[in-house]
């Protein structure tokens, strides 16, 4: 999941991806409103709408950026040892996202509303892939060089990535204090038994 949006200079188009945060962040999707943002922004529905036509062309492009910055923030895992590289990108996947979760009800909302447009579906889309591709990758990494034993990485990509969907969904629908926690340990339960036989 990404990162907050910091509080930095930026030009017009990042303000009002941080005012769209902010905006969904105290109002939920259902209520939020081009002036609500605008209220968060700090200028004109105008100004608003001068970058972007409709709400659901402002609210695609909050998605691009939010998914951005999460895809960012996987970037800065430098390690190239498939078993700490999969433990720390567990860990921005569940571990990190404690520290998010009002972005969480944010996006959870917006996923709400993936089956009804095509371009909210689009990008969780590509972001599940994208996120799949990477412990795939890491996975297979880890069989090549004998780290991991030799298992369907596909399958266990998805599992993984099933965990952490219904740990953000439980943390989020539930205010469940503990999903992200257990959901981690049960991911590090899971590669120890699959991907280390046992270790």
């Amino acid at each position: 999941m990404a990162d907050s949006p910091n509080e930095r200079d930026a030009d017009p188009n990042e303000e009002i991806m941080r005012a769209t945060y902010r905006a969904l962040r105290e109002h939920g999707y259902a209520d939020l409103t081009i002036q609500r943002i605008a209220d968060e922004y700090g200028k004109s529905t105008a100004a608003i709408h001068y970058h972007y036509e409709t709400k659901e062309d402002l609210l695609a492009a909050f998605l691009d950026f939010v998914l951005d910055r999460f895809k960012d923030t996987v970037h800065e895992v430098e390690t190239t040892d498939p078993e700490q590289r999969l433990e720390l990108l567990l860990d921005k996947l569940l571990v990190d996202a404690e520290d998010h979760v009002d972005l969480l009800v944010a996006i959870l909302e917006m996923r709400s509303q993936a089956p009804y447009k095509e371009r909210f579906r689009e990008r969780f889309r590509e972001n599940d892939e994208y996120v799949r591709y990477l412990l795939r990758t890491v996975i297979e990494q880890g069989i090549e060089s004998g780290t991991f034993e030799p298992v369907d990485a596909e399958h266990v990509a998805r599992t993984l990535m099933t965990l952490v969907d219904g740990a953000r969904t439980r943390a989020v629908v539930f205010d469940e204090e503990r999903a992200l926690p257990t959901a981690r340990r049960a991911a590090a339960e899971y590669v120890s038994h699959v991907l280390l036989d046992g270790d």
